[in-house]
């Protein structure tokens, strides 16, 4: 008999802490898609990317203007060997100049995204720990990243967070 009650304070004593704990769960994927400080963010990236790309392809039209003329007295044998290995070392180096230029849009891009949205998810992370710790949830999982095997609705977290936001 005493060895039933100890079991069951033990069980007791073990079971208290894990009803005392909190979970909740949000969709940072659809959060970050309803935000319009992102899709701000998202617009100035792509007009940056428009504003190099133009750029691009004026070097590569201008390549293929070159290649093309190229082409044309090779055809019409108006050069020497001599002279086409320069043009083609010339062609090659403004081959090399456009793949450089291709690296750098996608550096350049990426920086810009990286400055803008920073700022966005610093915010969103800030509001998150806020949220949990003046809910007193032990965990809050992020659903899009399929970190949750079940979840009740009622510890969805996603109009709180997007009311703190000022979101939709």
């Amino acid at each position: 008999m005493r060895q039933n009650i100890l079991s069951m304070l033990f069980l007791l004593a073990t079971l208290m802490p894990l009803q005392a704990q909190k979970f909740g769960f949000i969709n940072t994927q659809e959060l970050l898609a309803s935000m319009p400080d992102l899709k701000i963010a998202d617009v100035q990236v792509q007009a940056l990317q428009n504003e190099l790309l133009i750029k691009g392809e004026d070097m590569v039209t201008k390549f293929e203007a070159d290649y093309k003329a190229y082409m044309t007295e090779v055809n019409g044998g108006t050069l020497s060997k001599v002279q086409m290995q320069q043009k083609e070392e010339v062609l090659v180096a403004k081959q090399d100049e456009i793949k450089k230029y291709e690296a750098e849009i996608q550096q350049k891009v990426g920086a810009k995204r990286e400055e803008l949205y920073k700022p966005i998810l610093d915010k969103v992370k800030s509001e998150i720990e806020k949220l949990g710790k003046e809910g007193s949830y032990t965990m809050i999982f992020d659903g899009s990243a399929g970190m949750i095997l079940h979840a009740a609705e009622t510890e969805n977290l996603m109009s709180a967070l997007k009311a703190k936001l000022g979101v939709n």
